[in-house]
């Protein structure tokens, strides 16, 4: 009988060291999860030879695990699982995948080894903060049952619009003061990890490690058109800070983003609409509040 979405969860948990599970682990979920995309890719080495149309050998080459992953922001503990794109600490992560009979049939996926490549936040009128990221992972298995020994909690809730804010300050992130002009806005921050495997004869099809290396830090606003401010900035070549609130009102968080320039401006004018302005930025730093 066939899995549904509505039988999936997504549970985490910090590894150390790297691509071990911790024993007996605390796992946590994430309640509102609206996309999970695991993916074993094995690299097979597809291998030719003259006398023969079809190939000689297919081998196994390096094991490319990956995670992708959209979700509603919690309101519980809300930086739990983003953090991780700033610490880069190393997770394991568990799909179960359960149908409620009186003996459960369980089918359990497991990447260990996964870090943060690239996670984007975003937010809209009339909608809640969304997040969706990008892991990339060391190995993977498929069990039938759950990791021995683990507790399984959610983090649930949601963070609405109403409980976020925007504010520009100067290019060191002091002197914030909040605009009320915006009708949207995203972040992204990218890790751009590269996958190093070595030659060993012991698991050699495994990466040894995943190394960051230049980061990206990119955002949008997206303003009702009020003024000629944001052109001014980029004529007179501005630099400044952006602040998103990304918690309830009872436990604010904020993204702060240092040292940004609009990459550029544009004012799309329709006859039907109201004229917006989008303002995608680049950023040199970026801070989460409490990480």
């Amino acid at each position: 009988m066939s899995y549904g979405g509505h039988e999936g969860k997504f549970y985490y948990v910090v590894e150390s060291p790297y691509g071990t599970t911790p024993e007996n682990p605390a796992m946590k979920g994430i309640e509102i999860v609206e996309n999970l995309e695991p993916e074993l890719d094995p690299s097979n080495l597809k291998l030719r030879g003259v006398g023969s149309r079809d190939l000689a050998a297919i081998r196994k080459g390096v094991r490319k695990v990956g995670l992708k992953v959209a979700y509603v922001l919690p309101s519980d503990d809300i930086l739990n699982f983003l953090k991780g794109v700033i610490t880069l600490d190393s997770h394991t992560v568990e799909i179960v995948y359960e149908k409620p009979y009186e003996v459960p049939q369980i089918i359990d996926l497991r990447l260990t080894g996964c870090r943060f490549d690239k996670a984007s936040v975003a937010c809209s009128v009339e909608d809640v903060i969304k997040a969706n990221a990008e892991l990339i992972g060391q190995d993977f298995a498929a069990e039938a049952e759950k990791i021995s020994g683990a507790t399984y909690t959610d983090n649930g809730g949601a963070v609405p619009w109403d409980d976020s804010y925007v504010s520009r300050g100067a290019a060191d992130g002091t002197a914030q003061v909040v605009t009320e002009e915006a009708t949207d806005w995203k972040f992204t921050i990218e890790n751009n990890l590269k996958r190093v495997p070595v030659i060993r004869n012991t698991n050699g099809h495994l990466l040894k490690y995943l190394q960051e290396r230049h980061r990206t830090l990119a955002g949008e606003l997206t303003f009702d058109f009020e003024g000629i401010g944001a052109y001014e900035d980029v004529i007179n070549d501005t630099e400044f800070s952006v602040q998103l609130g990304i918690g309830p009102n009872w436990a604010p968080k904020y993204a702060l983003f240092k040292y940004c320039k609009w990459d550029k401006v544009g004012t799309p004018t329709k006859i039907e609409d109201l004229v917006s302005v989008k303002l995608p930025f680049t950023a040199r730093e970026v801070e989460l509040e409490g990480v």
